[in-house]
């Protein structure tokens, strides 16, 4: 969850819409056509005054979710390394539904009742099933054409579009200053854009293997379309939730196994099926380490939100998007005076101002 893995929780992309409210100048409240959300608990870290003093189970969530949001992004990585795999996207991104939808139920029961789930008709979420879709399929493209770096960097391009999607789509406008400090993350994302694709991100030494490969045009192009993809789904998700009246947690258990039966459908005809009865033990392994960093990752996100709230989050989506491109650095090779660090620079520092 996040913009920083495969499979990214409803939560993720409202932490986008709301690091997107600075640039964007709110309609008032009678013109809105939708009813008011249900009104949902405060958050229990923030009632006790914020982030000091934080709970071990706060704490342990915390360092899960970053271990397990940088573990998935280094093995789905290695998992696309694989050129047969490279070709199962939609199946792969239908293997982590199921996980998530499995476990989301699991949770809602009464015996656990990490939340409550509440019966909504498949084909009132059928349009936001497929924009997940294309969500999360299109961005696990691009880190299997990208480096670690390029992929996690060019994430943070999903706050600039949020706010120009809810410009185009719903014409909230924002203040000109505001856009301006767009400006450095754009031209970041440009620069190492062409520094990753120029010099295939190798450093001397080094094997060709997953993680010293550079980006490719392709890797570019699934990396924008992607982010394109994940605005569009987190600005309707907060759509969604108004008019189904419905948390995060509910609308990604009612959305999950309708994407499930599509993708279903699309797979024989977008995926090379032959490429599983070739698949060895340790790429079964993998797969198997994927769902399990996914569920982790699923859990841990659930609990931060609960503890400090969705908006607070974010400084711990800042971290781990600043750690996995430190570490993808590191396990490329490339010497710090590569021309692509300038460009990470510009765009971490941009979403952070």
């Amino acid at each position: 969850m996040g913009a920083t893995n495969d499979m990214e929780s409803p939560e993720s992309f409202e932490l986008a819409v709301e690091e997107a409210k600075p640039f964007l100048l709110e309609k008032d409240e009678e013109e809105s056509q939708f009813p008011e959300p249900p009104i949902l608990p405060e958050p229990k870290a923030m009632s006790k005054g914020g982030f000091l003093g934080m709970s071990p189970k706060l704490c342990l969530a915390i360092l899960v979710n970053c271990l397990a949001t940088a573990g998935i992004v280094f093995v789905n990585k290695q998992i696309f390394s694989n050129p047969p795999l490279r070709n199962c996207q939609v199946a792969f991104a239908a293997f982590h539904f199921t996980i998530t939808a499995t476990l989301l139920y699991i949770v809602s029961r009464p015996r656990i009742a990490l939340f409550q789930a509440k019966r909504i008709d498949p084909l009132d979420v059928l349009p936001l099933a497929l924009s997940m879709i294309f969500n999360v399929v299109l961005p696990n493209a691009s880190l299997a054409f990208s480096s670690i770096q390029f992929y996690q960097v060019v994430r943070v391009l999903v706050t600039p579009m949020t706010a120009l999607l809810n410009w185009y789509l719903y014409h909230i406008t924002f203040p000109l200053q505001a856009a301006y400090t767009l400006l450095p993350v754009c031209v970041g994302v440009a620069v190492l854009s062409w520094y990753d694709t120029k010099g295939r991100g190798r450093g001397e030494g080094h094997a060709d293997d997953a993680y010293t490969r550079g980006t490719s045009p392709v890797g570019v192009a699934f990396a924008l379309a992607g982010c394109v993809a994940s605005a569009l789904y987190g600005v309707w998700i907060k759509e969604f939730h108004l008019r189904l009246r419905c948390d995060s947690s509910q609308l990604l258990l009612a959305q999950s196994p309708v994407a499930v039966g599509v993708m279903l459908y699309v797979i024989p005809f977008s995926d090379d099926l032959t490429a599983f009865p070739a698949t060895g033990l340790g790429a079964w392994g993998l797969i198997f380490l994927s769902g399990l960093l996914a569920c982790l990752l699923n859990i841990s996100h659930f609990m931060i939100v609960n503890e400090i709230g969705a908006l607070s989050s974010t400084i711990v989506g800042h971290f781990k998007t600043c750690s996995i491109v430190a570490m993808g650095w590191m396990v490329s090779g490339k010497p710090l005076r590569d021309g692509s660090l300038v460009g990470i620079f510009l765009a971490i520092g941009g979403i952070m101002l």
